[in-house]
Order: structure tokens, then C-alpha cells, then sequence
């Protein structure tokens, strides 16, 4: 069996619409099936263990749910980004402070 024949099992099960990480239903043939398995659990521990695509989609997340606040309640949001950059000066004080003693 080729990579294309079981695209095109997958295409008939109705994988269009699956996850990478999803084992489609309706493979028959063992073999196929135990591929699909294996190609969905190394696309789910590829999805778990890409530390940097998570780290980068979840600042993308967060920078958008900033805009957004900022684009709701400007004064808010100054005084959030003096409130943290307060905050990370503070840290950064401290462990300068701690290091020079």
C-alpha cells in the first residue's frame, strides 16, 4: 500500500474533516489501521512536545487579547502596562540587589 492509497482510504472515511490527530473510522484493512494509529499518535506527541509552536501560538493568543482590552479601555490598559512594568523593574532590582551583596 502507498502513501497515496491510504490518502485516498482516509479521503473515503471522511478524514478531510479530522484532526491530524484523530484515527479515522472505517479502515478495514489492519495494516492501514495500525499506520492511521501511529501517524495520529506521532502528530499528538508532536503537538505536546512542540514547546516553542505552543509558547508562540499562546503569546499570539495573548497579544490579540491584548489589542483587544487596550481597543475597550485604554486607561486600563496604561495603567496595566505601568503596573507590570513596574512589577518586572521591581524583580529585576531585587535580584540585581541580591547579586551585588
Amino acid at each position: 500500500m502507498t502513501n497515496s492509497d491510504s490518502t485516498s482510504i482516509q479521503r473515503a472515511a471522511g478524514a478531510s474533516s479530522l484532526p491530524k490527530t484523530a484515527v479515522p473510522a472505517g479502515i478495514l484493512d489492519p495494516v492501514a489501521s495500525a499506520r492511521a494509529e501511529l501517524k495520529a499518535a506521532l502528530a499528538a506527541i508532536e503537538v505536546k512536545g512542540n514547546v516553542p509552536r505552543r509558547l508562540d501560538k499562546a503569546s499570539k493568543r495573548a497579544a490579540a487579547k491584548a489589542r483587544v482590552f487596550a481597543d475597550r479601555n485604554p486607561v486600563a490598559a496604561v495603567a496595566a502596562a505601568v503596573a507590570i512594568a513596574a512589577a518586572v523593574g521591581g524583580v529585576v532590582w531585587v535580584v540585581a540587589r541580591a547579586l551585588s551583596r
